[in-house]
């Protein structure tokens, strides 16, 4: 056991002219100060204190001493032309040396700071500091120094010597032993004397009076606990249960794939045998059939799946991919306009007339040629790729260099962790958070590789194939699902980044791919009947990048600023019109080009008239009306909120918009699909079934929030929480590893979702 002895002083003078200096020398060092002791707050006030408490650094003991004894000189000196009265008290620390895992309770000031010293036991190489207090104020510093003399104790010298945290009602340090060549350390309390360094504000009392004495007004009660860390053991078992659980999901995608090869193989044999040598196999399905009269399941009575004669023989017709039979049905075109359509010499010159018939098919919006629109859709992928290399090049050189600053000057509230569960492994200060985020690598690049397989055989098809094979099915593109992939991926790298130092000024790491990871589904989900008028990759990434810029910027003025939520309410109010109308007359408004209208908002004003005015009871794409009409009063009720709330996590504010987007485009698209007497095979069943469940506990606990940078770190702080699943991970970590599975789920939704049309010509799908 380790004795300490405490020097107490007190003088009644207040003369700031001539204090009582104080000195005093010990075996290795000397400590002074001077009563009134000043302090020095925000914009230049003082703060005189005439009761100073001091721990003087323990002695070693020497040959000429016994343990128990320390020799101390105390001088007193004062320059003042009289005297002055001062008290003297010098005392034995009994409780000087904190035990493991027993709560110890004392209580400190600005002028009378505390310090205890721990020791290491033999079997523990890493603990955690807990201490905790009733009150939020006054504010706090927390502080493990090594066993050097002086001690650093007052609020300018705190943070000149090992690591420190600013409190309010909670603080955390984990302690490794390794840090320590002595194997032990001192613990340093200091009250400080403002609070704004907390999140507090100056107090109104002590305005205009820079001289104000306090003495013991701001004294705080703590409780200090040091608890044992984790082991190695735990360190392994953590990531076996991380790299493990997110291998099952390959072992699934195995399973699942040599299922549908056994299948297809038996299939296919049976097939040969009853289907003459006519017989063709659909591309990317794996399913032989015929190229004469193919009924789908429908609803008895229903022509819909059904190719007749007619169609078949106006399909024989067509001599090459630029040449499509003609599309279209008995309710939207006649005979003759589809010989006056055949003898248009371009696609070009009569797309206007195409898309504006009131029902379309997939062949009116699938007519240019598949290798010109696949490597279109290609240009994607490998955008994605130029993007996130230059993107994440700088951020992992950004937060390694924010990782070094906090080990090497010991300010943990450079960055927000979970303190209360926050495992450093070797110079990560936060090994759990990023740990959590390989789910998203792993389940990106096993999507990547799912989209190969089905790209492989699809492939494989088109070189089997008869000419008639073109049309059936949604067109296969499948530059977007590379995308998709990658940016998933790139999310759980991107977060990683983010989690090594979680601040300010790095938020829009973790969030930039959820954005394009919203958007390629969104577009992805419209290509998918529209593959002929979805946006380029290069104006798609170019609205990504503005997204970006303007969470930023909302980050940064939007806590105060009303004029930016006037602005930022004008442009999403005005891009959700302007998108609907693009999406209304399917693309045929242009912005720019020889052909730009820009009349476009008048027109979106014509549309709006001539639909729900002149013709109320029906407009003239009603299914498409009914989409937009939700979809804008979705984004203007978010206009509106935000404008009147103005929600401080502007970040999260624009993700939600994104989603709330996407899934009401997700639920409108299934709903239509069921409408036209579609199926959802039992695999989309599925996979929508575990969207929806894992999406939902996902979100339970990303609500569940363990710190924020929207506030100071020492009340972000308060809202820290234990590590729940497997002493290592904690709430956000377990949401990491759910939104992973979430995602991927949702992209095999949108990989698999229209499987069941791989054997329904396109001029029998329809547009919506």
């Amino acid at each position: 056991q380790v004795d300490a002895v405490r020097v107490y002083v007190n003088s009644s003078s207040e003369n700031l002219r001539y204090p009582v200096l104080f000195v005093v020398r010990q075996q290795k060092g000397v400590l002074s100060w001077q009563v009134p002791l000043i302090f020095r707050g925000l914009y230049q006030r003082t703060y005189n204190y005439q009761e100073v408490s001091r721990t003087l650094c323990p002695s070693e003991p020497t040959p000429e001493t016994r343990p128990s004894d320390q020799i101390i000189f105390v001088d007193v000196a004062s320059m003042a032309p009289f005297n002055i009265a001062y008290e003297l008290l010098v005392t034995r620390l009994k409780n000087f040396q904190l035990e493991t895992n027993r709560a110890f309770n004392f209580t400190a000031s600005p002028s009378q700071p505390q310090y205890f010293l721990y020791k290491f036991p033999q079997d523990v190489d890493s603990v955690i500091i807990n201490v905790v207090s009733d009150a939020a104020y006054p504010c706090s510093v927390v502080s493990v120094q090594d066993i050097v003399c002086p001690v650093y104790d007052l609020d300018h010298n705190v943070e000149f010597n090992g690591v420190y945290q600013s409190m309010t009602k909670q603080a955390a340090i984990t302690v490794q032993r390794k840090d320590f060549p002595g194997e032990q350390f001192f613990v340093v309390f200091v009250i400080k004397p403002e609070d704004y360094a907390c999140g507090g504000s100056v107090p109104s009392s002590i305005h205009g009076n820079a001289n104000r004495t306090w003495n013991l007004q701001r004294t705080k009660s703590l409780q200090v606990t040091i608890v044992p860390s984790i082991k190695k053991s735990v360190y392994v078992q953590a990531m076996f249960f991380s790299f493990l659980g997110f291998l099952s999901f390959y072992l699934g995608s195995v399973v699942v794939a040599f299922v549908h090869y056994i299948r297809d193989v038996f299939w296919s044999t049976d097939m040969k045998l009853m289907v003459p040598l006519g017989s063709v196999c659909i591309a990317g399905s794996g399913i032989m059939t015929s190229s004469h009269p193919i009924s789908a399941s429908t609803p008895e009575g229903s022509s819909y799946g059904a190719i007749d004669e007619s169609s078949s023989s106006g399909g024989r017709q067509m001599s090459s991919p630029e040449r499509r039979p003609p599309a279209g049905s008995d309710t939207d075109s006649s005979v003759e306009e589809e010989s006056d359509f055949d003898t248009m010499p371009e696609i070009e010159s009569d797309k206007n007339i195409i898309r504006t018939k009131v029902f379309l098919y997939l062949s009116d919006l699938s007519r240019k040629d598949r290798r010109i629109v696949s490597k279109k859709y290609k240009i994607y992928f490998w955008n994605i790729i130029t993007i996130a290399v230059f993107y994440a090049l700088p951020v992992i050189q950004l937060v390694i260099t924010y990782q070094t600053v906090v080990n090497v000057t010991g300010n943990q509230d450079i960055c927000y962790y979970n303190f209360l569960c926050a495992h450093p492994l070797g110079v990560l200060s936060a090994f759990n958070n990023i740990l959590s985020n390989v789910g998203h690598m792993m389940l990106g690049f096993l999507f990547l590789l799912i989209v190969l397989r089905r790209d492989i055989l699809h492939r494989r098809a088109m070189e089997m194939k008869d000419i008639y094979t073109l049309d059936y099915g949604i067109p296969k593109h499948f530059g977007l699902f590379y995308a998709m992939g990658i940016a998933l991926m790139m999310e759980g790298v991107l977060s990683a980044c983010y989690h090594v130092c979680p601040n300010y000024s790095n938020f829009q790491f973790d969030t930039s791919f959820m954005y394009m990871i919203a958007g390629l589904c969104m577009l992805k989900l419209y290509q998918t009947r529209h593959p002929d008028i979805n946006a380029s990759a290069y104006s798609a990434y170019a609205s990504f990048a503005v997204v970006i810029c303007l969470a930023v910027l909302g980050v940064v003025f939007g806590k105060n600023d009303m004029w930016f939520w006037v602005v930022f309410s004008i442009i999403h109010v005005l891009a959700s019109l302007a998108l609907s109308t693009q999406i209304y007359y399917m693309g045929r408004f242009k912005m720019d080009g020889p052909d730009s209208d820009l009349g476009i908002f008048r027109r979106a004003v014509m549309v709006l008239y001539t639909d729900c005015i002149q013709q109320c009871s029906r407009p003239m794409y009603m299914d498409r009306m009914v989409l937009l009409i939700v979809g804008n009063l979705v984004n203007w009720s978010f206009a509106i909120f935000g404008l009147v709330y103005r929600p401080r996590d502007f970040a999260s504010y624009i993700l939600g918009i994104f989603i709330c987007n996407l899934l009401l485009y997700l639920a409108f698209y299934i709903i239509m699909k069921l409408r036209s007497s579609e199926k959802l095979l039992p695999i989309p069943m599925f996979c929508i079934v575990a969207t929806a469940v894992v999406w939902a506990a996902a979100l339970y606990f990303f609500f569940q929030t363990l710190s924020s940078w929207e506030e100071t770190p020492a009340e972000s702080r308060e809202k820290n929480r234990p590590c729940i699943l497997l002493g290592f991970f904690d709430d956000h970590d377990v949401w990491h590893f759910l939104s992973a599975a979430a995602l991927f789920f949702s992209f095999l939704v949108l990989l698999t979702l229209d499987d069941d049309l791989d054997t329904v010509r396109r001029d029998k799908i329809p547009v919506f």
